[in-house]
């Protein structure tokens, strides 16, 4: 039986990513979702993912390692950049460095596992450093080089913003990085497998799904959240305009999910940090209009905010640039793209799924002259 969208279809076996939409349950590598936010960190999440377990401490110290000394981007790739149109649109930027830096990449012939392993290492690294270089490019500020003494989260919002962030920062950023690593064969991580299956290279999969990730329906809808909530300005305002929305059958962006049928468990740390970071800053409004957001939504459509909803006001109030918060989004999943893609490669077939035709079946041909 045909299903638009494929919804329900399952397209294969994995390890990576467990989703329970009636319970609202996400396990990485049998891992829950919420014992991860609390205690790990996005780079043990990372070798959680490629390797099917959590590091040791040796193991942890590696790709740690790893994952800071390859954080630079070749300086012809740098140049690149600075003769791009300040115009272009962060994700385009982002999927155009990404193909580009494949030619730069010194496994680049070898398409075994461990080097499949070291590009996603370079890459991994590289992602934050091309988001925040391209920032500063668009808007005529210094690039700075990458620091190689902090975690991922505190590095890239030390180049975006050109100076050290606070615990509270960089720790919020950094669950957010966990939060978002995979979440199963969602459009972007099944077009990384499908691309892979053709045993094409690593960032060309990655390039496919980053592709896939800048459309609105996948990872632009929290760009859409904060664009609403910046509209509407004050929490007084909101359950006004929500109803109005909803009365003109307009889609109200960070709502409802195709797989989870109850509170995505990604969505309650995000509440939680969007809460906190306001505290913090004295200002909870946003936080203040989320809640009646989300609470006018469930009572009239009963649809449950997804984890782009709080991500937006969390985000936002982090500083972070609306338009970057798809390539952050893209950040974090490049974690789960790689283990997607060395887990198709481990026993890879061609995906090639079958169309029902609806079409004609009879028609002749007839020269130009008589049609």
């Amino acid at each position: 039986m045909v299903k638009a969208g494929l919804e329900d279809i399952v397209a294969t076996d994995s390890t990576i990513c467990f989703l329970d939409g009636k319970e609202g349950r996400l396990l990485y590598q049998g891992y829950d979702i919420h014992d991860l936010a609390e205690h790990s960190t996005f780079e043990e999440v990372v070798y959680l993912l490629w390797f099917g377990r959590l590091p040791n401490k040796g193991e942890l110290e590696t790709i740690n390692r790893e994952l800071r000394v390859n954080r630079r981007l070749p300086d012809d790739v740098v140049k690149m950049m600075k003769q791009m149109p300040k115009k272009a649109l962060p994700m385009e930027v982002l999927r155009t460095v990404v193909s580009m830096l494949s030619m730069y990449d010194p496994d680049g012939d070898d398409h075994g596992r461990e080097a499949a392993i070291r590009k996603a290492t370079r890459l991994t690294a590289q992602m934050p450093t091309i988001v925040a270089y391209w920032d500063n490019i668009r808007n005529d500020k210094e690039v700075l080089a990458p620091l190689e003494d902090c975690n991922l989260a505190a590095n890239f919002l030390y180049m975006l913003n050109h100076k050290k962030p606070d615990e509270v920062s960089t720790r919020s950023l950094d669950i957010a990085l966990i939060l978002h690593a995979d979440h199963e064969l969602n459009a972007s991580t099944f077009a990384a497998r499908v691309a892979a299956g053709t045993e094409t290279d690593l960032h060309s999969a990655v390039t496919a799904a980053i592709g896939t990730l800048k459309g609105p329906l996948h990872g632009g809808a929290n760009q859409e959240v904060i664009k609403m909530l910046l509209k509407i300005s004050e929490p007084k305002d909101a359950e006004m305009f929500i109803k109005k929305q909803l009365d003109e059958h307009k889609k109200i962006m960070g709502f409802g999910h195709r797989v989870y049928r109850t509170d995505d468990p990604r969505a309650s740390h995000l509440r939680k940090m969007s809460e906190e970071l306001g505290k913090r800053m004295g200002d909870t409004k946003w936080f203040e209009m989320s809640r009646t957001i989300e609470e006018t939504v469930f009572r009239e459509k009963h649809l449950y905010a997804n984890v782009d909803f709080y991500s937006a006001s969390v985000y936002y109030m982090l500083g972070i640039p609306v338009d970057l918060f798809t390539p952050i989004f893209a950040m974090s999943r490049m974690s789960g793209w790689a283990a997607h893609i060395l887990e198709q490669l481990a026993n890879n077939r061609l995906i090639r799924p079958r169309a029902e035709y609806v079409g004609p079946t009879n028609a002749k041909y007839e020269s130009v002259e008589k049609r």
